[in-house]
Parts: C-alpha cells; sequence; structure tokens
C-alpha cells in the first residue's frame, strides 16, 4: 500500500499532495509506527519533520482521513504555510469534497437521534447536517450525532463546545442506491460517514455504519481539497474512485 503523489512541492507551494490508499493510516499513533501514509511521505521529503503541528507525532500533516478510506491529504512543508492552513481551517476556509455510493435503509441504528427535517434526500438535492458527537459502542469505535433532543445522557458525553457540519449534495438516485458529494470545513472523527449513516444512507460497504454484510472496499473516496495560501487558490481534484 503505497501513497502516489499528486502535487510536489515548489517554490510557491510548500506543500505535498498525496493520494492515500484505503487501509493504510494516514499517520502514526506513537513513535514506533511506520506502516502510514505520513511516514512515506516523510522519507521522500524529510523537511516535513521540520514542522511543529498541534500533534507532534503528526508534523506537518495538516488533516487526516480514516484509515479505510483512501484519498487526499495535504501536508506542509514549511512552517508558514501549516501555519496559514490551521488558520484557514478554523476560519471554514480549507474545504475537503468526499464522494461516496451509499445503501438506503429507512431504519434508524442504535444511538442516532432523529432524523433532521431537511434531510429527504428524494425531495432535497442540497442540504446541510450539524451536530455535535459523541462517541459511541464497545471500545467507543463509533460515534453519534448529538442534537437538541438527543437527551441528557448523549448530551453528557459529547463535547458540546463545537459543532459540525457537512453539506450534501445528492448526485445521483438509483432504487437500491445514491451517489453524493459531500463537503466539509472543520472535521470529527467518521463525521461525514457517521452524518450519511444517521439520514438512512449508510455508505457501501462501511465495517462500522452499515449493519449488511460484505464490508470489504468501502465506496467512500476523499476526493477534494480547496484552500488559499498568500492570496492564491488552489483546488486539488480525484475522480469518484480515487484516481
Amino acid at each position: 500500500m503505497q501513497i502516489s503523489i499528486i502535487n510536489n512541492p515548489g517554490k510557491d507551494e510548500p506543500f505535498l499532495i498525496i493520494n492515500k490508499p484505503a487501509n493504510l493510516p494516514s499517520a502514526p499513533l506513537n513513535s514506533l509506527e511506520e506502516d502510514t501514509a505520513l511516514c512515506q511521505a516523510v522519507k521522500l521529503y524529510p523537511e516535513i519533520l521540520n514542522i511543529k503541528g498541534k500533534k507532534e507525532i503528526e508534523y506537518g500533516l495538516l488533516h487526516r482521513i480514516d484509515t479505510v478510506t483512501e484519498g487526499l491529504l495535504l501536508i506542509a512543508l514549511n512552517q508558514d504555510f501549516y501555519d496559514s492552513l490551521i488558520l484557514e481551517q478554523e476560519n471554514n476556509k480549507f474545504i475537503k469534497t468526499y464522494y461516496a455510493i451509499c445503501d438506503i435503509e429507512d431504519s434508524l441504528t442504535e444511538g442516532f437521534p432523529v432524523k433532521p427535517n431537511n434531510c429527504n434526500f428524494r425531495k432535497n438535492k442540497n442540504f446541510i447536517l450539524e451536530s455535535y458527537f459523541r462517541a459511541f459502542g464497545k471500545g467507543k469505535k463509533e460515534v453519534r450525532p448529538v442534537i437538541g433532543n438527543s437527551g441528557t445522557y448523549a448530551e453528557k458525553k459529547a463535547n458540546l463546545s463545537k459543532k459540525y457540519t457537512t453539506e450534501v449534495f445528492i448526485k445521483n438516485i438509483e432504487k437500491n442506491s445514491v451517489e453524493v458529494e459531500c463537503k466539509i470545513s472543520q472535521g470529527f472523527r467518521h463525521q461525514v460517514r457517521n452524518h450519511l449513516a444517521w439520514i438512512g444512507l449508510p455508505i457501501k460497504n462501511d465495517p462500522l455504519y452499515n449493519k449488511r454484510e460484505g464490508c470489504e472496499n468501502i465506496q467512500f473516496f476523499a476526493v477534494g481539497l480547496d484552500f488559499e495560501y498568500k492570496g492564491k487558490k488552489f483546488s486539488f481534484r480525484l475522480d469518484n474512485e480515487g484516481k
């Protein structure tokens, strides 16, 4: 499982963009872990190790995507770019785009609050999902949205200091599946996967949020990055299958 380079750094572009394959972690959890996308990038550009990031072990990595997800990662090669993009992200100007093929599920899975009124995907082609999040389930491997009617117990388990937003675009509806594109600025663990499952669109082959059998090769891809640096706008795209 090797990364591929989408954009090499240049004089006015002090960043690296890679395509991370599915089932390769974005970053190590400890100093001994080496089989990650970030570690592969560091072998190509050791200067990444000079960046002081929010997490010491992540250096210039500006965001993560789930291990099972294939797609784009942005890595800073100097401190000025890193600091600038962190500010962009805090101001909701660093946009990540995802593509997914979803099953249609009418019944709510355990722990999910009532669906929002605005998310009827057969009527609305574009809508926004918004919630807090809490850890859920055995080993806290999953998360659940928390909203105003989630109840006292859920609210106590959630971090209510930040609300997360997913913008959903319905691209195509078939009899048993729906193609969607989603955009986020600031992300929480499993945010897009969980928000889609919440509204009855669990991603095909999602091992956590789609309870149907045959969960291999999740149909979920991080396909777009949009940001600005020193007055210049950058936009990078993969096709819907991570190429």
